[in-house]
């Protein structure tokens, strides 16, 4: 057979059975994707996961209803929210911190993070808070823990619960929709370096339920930061307090005060599932413990002694009064200062006090945890002025010592974290190109001398006690052992700052730690160097709160009271003190009483803040005791209200 022939019939032999393969695999191939189909179509359909907006209002610096913006933007967006029994309704949630309260958390420089006091006064604040929230049919979930632990947990909680509720369901409706659950939380923005990298931190645990949001509003202050009338905003305001106060009292308005949201707005979702694990009754065991509507820790919970907390629950007698928490009892406050004693009218003449409760309005205690807002409180000295148709410069100067804090807050946001340095904002111009540079020491037995009262200068001495004891502190006495730690014993400021910061019940990081920078010039402003013995006399004329405090200088004479360094030995075995014994000799050499001023640094030429000059003091009948004249201060100025109406 010719090759030809044998070349032509292979390839038909080959073709033939590969035919035969082919039909073959093909019809298998039918018959198993048929199979296929017809498995698919006897399968349940698989439920498409829908994201539904879960809304949290995580309260912080905020504990009230009245006047809260960060509260109305959560409720806002719950009612443009879709119609469902998860959605619609915000789920109210405050943490406490172990970062920032708690008795055994400690701050760099070694001093607790949060003293008793204020612990006592945060957790009083927290539970009114949950009280009035009751009141408007809604509650508030308390937890213990850091933020961004909890509320993750609590989503990841809340999304079992909804799966577990589902899969129940499903035996009597088989075409129920798998839910997720989309995280919308809503906090006051706090500017501070330590609160924004908590707020990072919920924002990375929140993102991850469904692309979750952290959205923060500012608020606290009294003019919103889109009206302030310079050059790049915030970024562009002065970095001293006059030029800033002069430009937005004249081109800014404060805006009206929000009402507390109706009953209806503060509802809570009222889905089964997720009221289950807010009441900590969660049938299928997905509670969080610590973590509930009914949860509130004691301050032994939170790591205070017994010995702590008997200080908390008896203040001390000789403080200037008992604050107790709350936005009830701040708005108690107001109404009792303003109208009910009728103070606000000599508030100018009777703020530089610090004995007793009345010399001062006392607010910043609710003011520093959110219980008041300074807004609301603007608008009730206008109404004040209204009603009484008294406006004096002691109506305007409340309202201009809010104003202060609203500047500190605003200039923390401009500079972050450098009111925490020791440089503060001058940075390396505090290295000896600056005015107001200066090398600063740290002398451990006299930093504890300050902080115990046992400087030797009694009105130094008497201010650090009451602090210690009561903790609070007249702003007239901070400033003083403020200027007196860092210009007098050139001490890294930094550590005071820190000392008001666990003892303070009314401490403002932005007013507490920018006061602190200031005072030790490191804002690059004008430096006040206060001579103490001259502010003694001025403003404890008689030395009544020295002796209140310093109860072993009881029996020394007013001529002798502010500087018993000058009592011979005789007379000091005759009034009953040792100096060196019984009350310590001067921590630093004494400043002569012609020397420096009473209120500040003196220029060539100036009478300094305390007046000075030869001008005869005028009788002033509202005076306290304590204080000798009236002392220079800023001119009047003004303040105007936005009507709630008035949108610009």
């Amino acid at each position: 057979m010719p090759k030809g022939g044998i070349q032509t019939f292979i390839p038909f032999k080959v073709s033939a059975i590969a035919i035969v393969l082919l039909v073959m695999l093909s019809a298998r191939r039918v018959s198993s994707l048929s199979s296929t189909m017809s498995s698919k179509a006897t399968k349940k359909p698989q439920p498409q996961p829908t994201a539904l907006p879960l809304h949290i209002h995580w309260f912080r610096q905020d504990l009230r209803l009245l006047d809260n913006p960060a509260l109305n933007k959560t409720i806002k967006n719950s009612m443009f929210s879709p119609e469902n029994d998860i959605s619609k309704g915000i789920i109210p949630i405050y943490c406490f911190d172990p970062r920032f309260v708690g008795g055994n958390t400690m701050t760099p420089f070694g001093s607790q993070k949060c003293g008793v006091i204020r612990a006592k006064f945060l957790l009083d604040s927290v539970i009114d808070l949950r009280k009035n929230l009751e009141k408007k049919g809604s509650g508030l979930v308390v937890a213990y823990g850091k933020p961004e632990e909890v509320l993750s947990k609590l989503c990841k909680a809340l999304q079992g619960e909804l799966a577990a509720g589902k899969d129940d369901s499903e035996k009597e409706e088989p075409a129920q929709t798998a839910v997720l659950l989309k995280p919308s939380v809503v906090v006051q923005e706090e500017p501070a370096s330590e609160e924004y990298q908590v707020d990072k931190a919920v924002q990375r645990a929140i993102k991850t339920f469904a692309s979750g949001s952290l959205e923060s509003v500012w608020a606290a202050t009294l003019y919103d930061l889109e009206d302030l009338p310079f050059d790049n905003g915030v970024q562009g305001m002065p970095d001293t307090f006059t030029p800033f106060r002069n430009k937005v009292e004249k081109h800014c308005k404060i805006p009206a005060p929000l009402p507390v949201p109706p009953k209806s707005k503060l509802a809570m979702p009222q889905n089964k599932s997720i009221l289950s694990i807010l009441q900590g009754q969660s049938p299928t065991n997905n509670s969080i413990p610590n973590c509930s509507l009914s949860y509130m820790p004691t301050l032994s919970d939170l790591g205070y002694s017994p010995q702590e907390i008997e200080q908390a629950n008896h203040p001390d007698p000789r403080g200037v009064m008992a604050f107790h928490g709350g936005e009830t009892a701040g708005l108690q406050r107001i109404q009792e200062y303003i109208f009910d004693k009728d103070l606000l009218k000599i508030y100018f003449d009777t703020r530089n006090g610090m004995l007793g409760a009345d010399y001062s309005t006392k607010f910043s205690p609710w003011l520093a945890h959110g219980c008041i807002s300074p807004r609301f409180i603007a608008k009730e000295c206008k109404r004040y002025e209204t009603e009484t148709g008294i406006v004096n410069k002691s109506t305007y100067w409340v309202v201009f010592e809010l104003l202060w804090g609203c500047f500190f807050r605003m200039f923390s946001l401009k500079y972050g974290n450098k009111i925490f340095f020791l440089d503060g904002t001058l940075g390396r111009q505090a290295h000896g190109s600056h005015p107001n540079s200066r090398r600063w020491g740290l002398n451990p037995k006299h930093l504890q001398a300050w902080r115990d009262g046992r400087t030797g200068y009694p009105l130094v001495d008497a201010n650090m006690r009451e602090l210690k004891a009561s903790g609070f502190m007249s702003n007239r006495g901070r400033q003083n052992v403020a200027s007196f730690l860092a210009i007098d014993m050139s001490t890294d400021w930094r550590y005071g700052a820190d000392h008001f910061e666990s003892l303070l019940v009314d401490h403002d990081v932005y007013a507490n730690w920018g006061n602190w920078c200031s005072a030790a010039g490191m804002t690059g402003g004008r430096l006040n160097r206060f001579n103490i013995v001259k502010q003694s006399k001025d403003y404890d004329k008689e030395g009544d709160y020295v002796r209140h405090w310093c109860p072993e200088l009881a029996n020394v004479p007013t001529k002798y009271i502010h500087e018993p360094w000058k009592l011979t030995k005789d007379q000091q075995q005759e009034y009953g003190v040792r100096l060196g014994v019984d009350y310590p000799n001067p921590l630093v050499p004494p400043t002569s009483n012609g020397g420096g001023n009473g209120g500040g640094y003196k220029g060539k030429g100036s009478k300094g803040r305390s007046g000075g000059g030869k001008k005869k003091d005028d009788y002033n009948p509202n005076r306290g005791r304590g204080q000798r004249k009236d002392m220079k201060s800023l001119k009047q100025g003004s303040y105007k209200l936005r009507d709630a109406g008035d949108f610009h």
